[in-house]
């Protein structure tokens, strides 16, 4: 279906039109959700919210954009606001445990991989991710697009309604705000 067609059908309230966008996008906002959630199941969480927005606002849509970049705004928004949350149900459970009220959260590890490998690749990860979330969040969410969705510098400039220098900007201080730390985060850990 083009865009303008599922636009307008769409904003009818058209059943199969809203199906149509979520198969063709939902693969993507999932994507670009665990980009920043770094968890499958609170992406799909945040890719749900996502299309509900869509769903329930796309009468304001301009049509004058790109569907796909109206998406990926709504996308990076809720998956920034999930980070929040998070954090805020993070320094509540902090002062829970603080006052004795112990939280306890099991992880399960597959059997099918090398303990020792597993161990390694996850500390390799948390650290990454950890840096990334260290950047300032202009610069989390080019990087971000860039790297996890492979998005060109012109659609993160539509999806941060920002200038193109400014995306090349913001990418090139992202990564050398990434080198800067993780160069400290392994040099103190030979120490």
């Amino acid at each position: 279906m083009e865009e303008s067609v599922l636009i307008k059908e769409l904003q009818k309230g058209t059943a199969s039109a809203f199906e149509s966008l979520v198969k063709k996008y939902q693969d993507r906002v999932i994507n670009t959700s665990f980009g920043f959630v770094q968890n499958t199941q609170d992406a799909e969480d945040v890719a749900q919210e996502v299309f509900i927005e869509v769903y329930k606002s796309v009468q304001d849509f301009r049509v004058d954009s790109k569907i796909y970049t109206w998406i990926y705004q709504i996308a990076v928004r809720k998956s920034l606001d999930f980070l929040r949350k998070k954090k805020r149900k993070k320094r509540f459970s902090s002062i829970k445990r603080f006052v004795g009220m112990d939280i306890v959260e099991s992880t399960v590890e597959s059997s099918n991989y090398d303990p020792q490998e597993s161990l390694e690749n996850k500390e390799r990860r948390k650290v990454l991710m950890d840096a990334v979330d260290r950047l300032p969040e202009n610069q989390k969410i080019a990087f971000t697009l860039s790297k996890y969705e492979d998005l060109s510098y012109k659609e993160i400039a539509e999806v941060m309604s920002a200038s193109i220098p400014s995306v090349e900007s913001l990418l090139f201080r992202a990564k050398k705000n990434l080198k800067k730390d993780l160069e400290k985060v392994y040099r103190n850990k030979m120490i």
